[in-house]
């Protein structure tokens, strides 16, 4: 069977990200693709890399037949998609890369966006998208919020041992290094290559980061109180990839066990022998992740690393392999690709 498959901001990177994926994809067809912005454009216009492809032009998403589709990726900024996404016919399965509904309590996205959630029967039905964890809920889903891209890198590296109880609670830090195509594709000064090459900073210090919003929710459901971690992200002059080195109170072999048990039989999730730690090269344009632990020099600390593809596992990758089971498909279809390398 064939699926038929629309993209709502197809213009974007993981927009585009999509399409790359989804070409190889042996039971989808893209029967439609949105952008308001550039209605009536050819995509080979707007993504030459994608010209070699059969593709249908630009629409805008109200003129999309949904009748005759199967399944949507939602790849638009958040608030604009709750109100898209409100609108869609309940018989379209929907895969929504945004943040919009990511958080279950509509108070906590108010907090951490800044809007009061405009789809409130739509979040009641949101499944999250973390595939190795909600991969039964997602199965019989209607909707489904993939995760952030930073959000995901550090709940594969704690989700675990959060679970496991194999590690201290309170200490607990990220330092995350973030590719610039997290930013998205529209003009920002400081994503200027004169800005941003040849150095990297910290951003969202302190605490503000939106995704802290997924970590408290995620890593406090999972320990039965709360729990708030350390987090500090780094722009960095990379097209793709996040390396997360994340600290944390344990016995390291203990830690390096417990990841390697929980990940065994994923077939995207890979951890290294002990005290290898993975690079962004060696993932980038993939679906896989790479997760190494080593002991640090402080007895009962333990060091995690963590390299995924932001635009492929991260977000688009991570959309694909949810519609999959949301479609009854092997969830690997389409996502097999090796790595780019160098």
């Amino acid at each position: 069977m064939t699926h038929q498959i629309a993209i709502i901001g197809a213009s974007g990177y993981t927009g585009a990200e999509l399409i790359r994926l989804i070409a190889e994809h042996p039971n989808m067809q893209i029967a439609a693709l949105a952008a308001n912005s550039k209605a009536g454009q050819a995509m080979a216009d707007v993504f030459p890399h994608l010209r070699h492809l059969d593709l249908p032009d630009l629409v805008t998403w109200e003129q999309i037949d949904f009748d005759a589709i199967d399944l949507c990726f939602c790849a638009l900024p958040h608030k604009t998609s709750q109100e898209v996404i409100s609108q869609l016919p309940g018989s379209v399965k929907v895969v929504d890369l945004s943040a919009d509904f990511r958080l279950r309590d509509p108070a906590e996205y108010e907090k951490w966006y800044g809007n009061k959630h405009a789809a409130l029967a739509q979040q009641d039905e949101a499944v999250y998208g973390l595939t190795e964890f909600y991969r039964e809920d997602i199965r019989g889903a209607r909707l489904v919020a993939g995760t952030g891209c930073n959000a995901a890198t550090g709940q594969y590296a704690l989700r675990p041992l959060i679970s496991a109880g194999v590690i201290g609670l309170d200490d607990i830090i990220l330092d995350m290094k973030c590719a610039v195509s997290g930013a998205g594709r529209s003009l920002k000064e400081n994503l200027l290559h004169a800005e941003l090459s040849e150095g990297y900073n910290a951003y969202a210090v302190g605490g503000t980061h939106r995704h802290l919003g997924e970590f408290d929710q995620e890593f406090s459901a999972l320990a039965g109180r709360e729990v708030k971690v350390q987090f500090t992200p780094h722009l960095i002059p990379a097209n793709r990839g996040i390396l997360a080195t994340v600290y944390v109170t344990g016995e390291a072999t203990s830690v390096h066990t417990t990841l390697a048990d929980a990940y065994a039989a994923e077939p995207f999730v890979h951890v290294l022998p002990f005290g290898q730690t993975p690079s962004t090269h060696h993932v980038r344009g993939s679906n896989h992740v790479h997760i190494g632990v080593t002991g640090d020099r402080i007895a009962g600390r333990a060091i995690v690393v963590v390299a995924l593809d932001n635009l492929t596992k991260g977000s688009s990758g991570q959309a694909l392999q949810n519609a999959n089971l949301m479609l009854g498909e092997d969830e690997t279809l389409g996502l097999t690709m090796a790595p780019l390398f160098p």
